[in-house]
Parts: C-alpha cells; structure tokens; sequence
C-alpha cells in the first residue's frame, strides 16, 4: 500500500481548493492537476515538496519520456508530457509563494520543468481530426433496429448528435423541454445542461437530411405522446435494469432520469459503428463532419461565418440570426439535397 506523504497532502488539499474556489476551475481540471502531482509523488517515493530541486524536475522530464501508456503500450505522447508538465510547474510556482515553501522553492526552479521548444510545438501543433463522412453516419443510422423503445432512444440519440453536433456530456443532461422543434433549435441551458465552460447558448439543426429530423421528432413525439412525459424529463433517459423472479438482472425499458455521464452514450455509438461495419467514431467527432459540411466557400458564404470561425464553435450561431442563417440552406443547399 503506497504510503503518503502528509504534509504534501495538506499543501495539496490547500491548491486543489485554490484552483476550484479561487481560480474557478472546473472538477476535470482539478482532477488533471491532481493526476500530474500525484505522477511526481511516485517518482520521488512520496519525498516531501520542501525538499524539491531542479535535478528532480529534470530527472523526471527523462523518467516521463520513457513511461508507456496503459491502453497503447507506446511511450506517451509530447501533448501528454507537455500538459503533465506544465500542470506541474503552475503548481511548483503556486508553492514558490506560500509560507514555509518560499524560502525553500524560487519561483524560477519551476521552469526547469519545460520540454525543449521543437517538443513544445509537436505538443501543440494542430492536427487533422477524423471523422466519419455524412454517409457513413447515415449508414450507421439506417444499420440500427428501431423494434424496442430502448432501441428508438439509441437511433434517435446518434441522429440528433449529427442533427445538432452537441457534445455528449451536454445531451447526457438535455430535458425535453431544450428542444424546440418548431425553430428547429436546442437551447443548451448552463443551469440544466452540463456545456462546456458552462455557457448557455441555442444550437440550430444542421442541413444533415430530412431523414435524420424526422428519426429525432418522432423519439420527442413518443416521449411526450406515448409516454407522457414533461418539460423537465430526460431527452434521453437512462436504462431501466430490474431484478426478475430468478434473480437476474433485467432490462425493463427506460427509466425516467438522467445517465450520470456520457460514458453509456459513448458505448451506443461504439456499438452502432461497429454493427454497421464501420470503424469506432466518438460522438465529438461528429462536431468535424459538420465542419466538413461547410468547407466548400459557397456553404461558408451562405453560413455568413469564416471556417476558422466555424470551426471554433462548431457551427453554434446565438440569436434569432441563426434561424435565418440556417434555413435557406436547408431549402436550398445541394448538401441537403444529396441525401
């Protein structure tokens, strides 16, 4: 059993709150703060940060370089160093302040954990991401059974992810009434759904077919129609599992409440692509189909917005001019037409 060190532990308690009450960090960035430090801890066997020197950033930079990762067994990646590393010297400089650290730690020996520059920018360069072809989403959409109501929820949930390029943690905690089918928008709410940097924002139905609209008004229709359900029901419920009369577990239909994160999201999708004879695509990978949507300059045009600035938010336009931006191309654009 590893055994800690407790003064580390205190100073720690003490920045991880610094980060979340004071900086206003979200629980992921904390948690990847916590993860960084607790990489070096390991490495020094727990040694105690007021015993902290340039030599042990430096000899660790190497012990990292050479470390593989758990799921590929190839060494980690520049961007994993890079963003270890730097976790580690906001955190070293943050300790370079605080009493009875100060006059052990210069504010300038947290450098020493920077990668050379060339490995700094193979870190940072941006990459091409991957992504599956409208058509390929489509064919996964049609492969997927629509005989029971937990089948329906998992073909409607992939349809409205390529309808509106949502992130998953956000659909994961979308009620019923952030839909607005009428405008042909979703209002992504910070206080009820978990966005990213908490914003609140509309999102407008991409141009993706009429097809893959009318799968998602039919999941809404049946939830409110057939089911009864209200504004501040889940969009996409949870799974039921019961225990039957011989003690198995037994999926029962939906439950009504919220999955607890996207990781069930992710697996239906892994599931999907895989019956369709297709390779695994995330659902944030749907957010650079949409992007491709928009490459060729008329789209861009008629989207009123540069591709860089497409591609930032993901095509994610605020106001009524969204609506008036994304309606003639679903009447007019040959992108729609095609499919």
């Amino acid at each position: 059993m590893t055994k800690h060190n407790a003064n580390n532990e205190r100073i720690k308690r003490q920045y991880f709150a610094f980060l979340k009450d004071a900086k206003g960090n979200s629980e992921p960035t904390v948690d990847a703060a916590a993860k960084a430090i607790h990489r070096f801890e390991v490495y020094t066997k727990q040694r105690d940060f007021k015993q902290f020197h340039v030599e042990q950033a430096m000899a660790f930079k190497r012990h990292l370089a050479e470390q593989k990762g758990h799921r590929s067994g190839e060494k980690l990646s520049k961007a994993t160093l890079h963003a270890t590393l730097t976790q580690l010297k906001v955190f070293f400089q943050w300790l370079s302040r605080e009493p009875g650290y100060k006059s052990q730690i210069r504010f300038s020996d947290a450098e020493f954990f920077n990668l050379l520059d060339k490995d700094v920018r193979i870190a940072t360069a941006q990459r091409e991401q991957k992504a599956p072809t409208l058509e390929q989403v489509k064919h996964v959409i049609r492969s997927m059974p629509s005989g029971t109501e937990i089948e329906r929820r998992d073909r409607a949930l992939i349809a409205f992810t390529i309808l509106t390029g949502a992130r998953d943690s956000a659909i994961a905690s979308m009620k019923l009434k952030h839909v607005d089918l009428s405008a042909d928008k979703v209002f992504q709410d910070a206080r009820e759904v978990n966005t990213k940097f908490s914003k609140t924002f509309p999102t407008f139905f991409f141009p993706v077919g009429d097809e893959i609209r009318a799968i998602v008004a039919d999941w809404v229709a049946y939830l409110r129609k057939e089911k009864l359900w209200g504004n501040d029901d889940p969009l996409f419920p949870a799974t039921c599992v019961t225990v039957n009369a011989a003690r198995q577990f037994e999926v029962t239909g939906l439950e009504r409440k919220h999955w607890s994160n996207a990781s069930r999201i992710r697996k239906i999708f892994h599931e999907a692509f895989v019956r369709a004879g297709l390779p695994y695509f995330n659902p944030h990978s749907f957010r650079n189909t949409l992007v491709q949507l928009g490459q060729d300059r008329e789209q861009l045009k008629a989207f009123h917005v540069s591709r860089p600035r497409f591609t930032r938010f993901g095509g994610m336009v605020e106001g009524t001019t969204g609506v008036n931006m994304f309606r003639p191309i679903s009447l007019k654009s040959p992108l729609n037409c095609q499919y």
